[in-house]
């Protein structure tokens, strides 16, 4: 993956996908002198995480029988200061349909061991719940 990121200015900055010339906006959170209207970088990483696991799922998933369209992952994520860093992410993984006792295991430990998940600094309080709805 390529990008290119540049600073606007007013704590904005805009990131754009070399290959499809998708972009993101980021902006610094209010406590910093921004204004709040886009997700900051570290709320990015912070939905990364969530989308990691919800792929992971899905690729590794799908040639599996197992799909989880519908499934949505509720996040929070906090900074803990000096020095400024993500000190915990708390995810809510709701997947709806009906799925055996195996089934469910292996899209746990798929998502738990996610890309993202494997990069994330062990100093990171991360804690996963996983609700299955049907």
């Amino acid at each position: 993956m390529t990008a290119t990121i540049t600073y606007l200015g007013d704590f904005k900055i805009i990131s754009k996908h070399e290959k499809s010339g998708a972009t993101i906006t980021t902006c610094a959170p209010l406590r910093e002198g921004g204004t709040s209207e886009f997700f900051s970088p570290s709320d990015i990483f912070g939905i990364s995480y969530g989308q990691s696991m919800l792929m992971a799922v899905a690729v590794l998933g799908e040639p599996r029988g197992i799909f989880i369209t519908g499934a949505t992952c509720e996040l929070k994520k906090s900074t803990y200061p000096e020095p400024k860093r993500i000190g915990t992410i708390f995810c809510i993984v709701r997947i709806p349909g009906k799925f055996t006792d195996e089934q469910k295991k292996f899209i746990e430990e798929t998502a738990l061991s996610c890309p993202v998940a494997l990069s994330i600094h062990p100093s990171v309080q991360k804690t996963v719940m996983f609700e299955f709805e049907g």
